[in-house]
């Protein structure tokens, strides 16, 4: 699965991380958040949030996808209103997001991650506490954005997902 040939986007701590899709996998307590979080705070243009969002519980998802939007400069709204739409959260945009599942939640998170434009964005088992209809949503993203050349989607999760095509794998 590893692209060997193709220059990394970013050679951190000795991992490569290629444009496309990268899998960091392991297991539980095995270092796949801490790595996204470092990541994130030691690169120029990477991103990670707590999918939990536990520091906006009084905040609606508007609020805090404009307070992200402020330090994403190649932030997308078209994506953002697509997401909102195919995720379902449009009933919820006004509630305050400790009024929210948890899936629901996760789902504010990522839109503001997948709309920001970070050149490298960092995904802690983006599936977890997700609807099925809201997994394939995010599946068939990812699977449009491995191709693409300048972006890199680190993707931590217990087991990489069979269905896409990944550039490189990282066991921790």
């Amino acid at each position: 699965m590893n692209k060997t040939n193709t220059p990394p986007l970013l050679e951190w701590q000795g991992l490569r991380i290629l444009p496309g899709l990268n899998a960091v996998t392991g297991d539980e307590g095995s270092g796949k958040t801490r790595l996204l979080r470092e990541l994130s705070q030691s690169t120029a243009n990477a991103l990670w949030l707590d999918l939990r969002l536990p520091e906006h519980d009084e905040h609606t998802p508007e609020q805090v996808w404009t307070e992200l939007q402020a330090n994403c400069p190649r932030w997308s709204a078209e994506l953002q209103t697509d997401l909102t739409d195919a995720l379902q959260l449009q009933d919820h945009l006004g509630k305050q997001l400790f009024m929210l599942s948890t899936g629901s939640r996760r789902k504010v998170a990522l839109v503001g991650l997948l709309t920001s434009g970070a050149s490298i964005t960092c995904l802690d088992q983006p599936y977890a506490a997700l609807d099925l209809p809201s997994v394939r949503v995010i599946k068939a993203f990812l699977s449009d954005m491995a191709d693409h050349p300048a972006r890199a989607w680190v993707v931590a999760d217990y087991e990489a997902d069979p269905d896409l095509p990944w550039a490189s794998m990282i066991p921790l």
